[in-house]
């Protein structure tokens, strides 16, 4: 069954996408949607990552509302930074993270978690994983903001993931 269903929650949720994005429930697209769910999941499963194997799953939870704290805190600061613009201009720099996180997976979660908090830019991973280089919109100190990163996002996954 593995073997053709693949990833059977992802061929349900592509199969109910395709409805609600074509707002019909006509046997034309109840089938189309049923392929789409059924051959996407088979022709892309060389492409999906090792399985996920969730160490701690409690810290998944106080990392979902730690993370939607920084996006809604992160929103006021950078709107703020925009707005006193002209009278403080953000320093903006780039800064290198020595990285401890290694599992794929985690390092995706880090990857997402970065890219939603406004602010920061995840622009580059060293090849070995050992360093990612981040760009922040308003940075007042280096070493204070990666040990919060490191701290806040990064620990966690690893209790997660590894």
């Amino acid at each position: 069954m593995k073997r053709l269903f693949p990833a059977p929650w992802l061929s349900l949720a592509l199969w109910l996408l395709w409805l609600v994005l074509n707002l019909s429930l006509s046997a034309g697209n109840l089938l189309l949607g049923a392929a789409l769910g059924f051959l996407a999941p088979l022709m892309f499963a060389p492409l999906r990552p090792l399985p996920i194997h969730i160490r701690r799953p409690g810290v998944v939870i106080k990392l979902f509302f730690v993370v939607g704290r920084d996006v809604v805190a992160s929103n006021i600061a950078v709107a703020r930074g925009v707005l006193m613009a002209g009278k403080k201009p953000p320093r903006s720099r780039f800064i290198k993270i020595p990285l401890d996180l290694r599992d794929a997976n985690g390092l995706a979660a880090l990857s997402m978690i970065t890219t939603v908090v406004p602010g920061t830019i995840w622009s580059e991973l060293a090849l070995d994983r050992s360093v990612l280089l981040l760009h922040v919109f308003d940075l007042d100190d280096e070493a204070q903001f990666i040990r919060h990163f490191k701290d806040t996002y990064e620990r966690p996954l690893m209790e997660i993931f590894e």
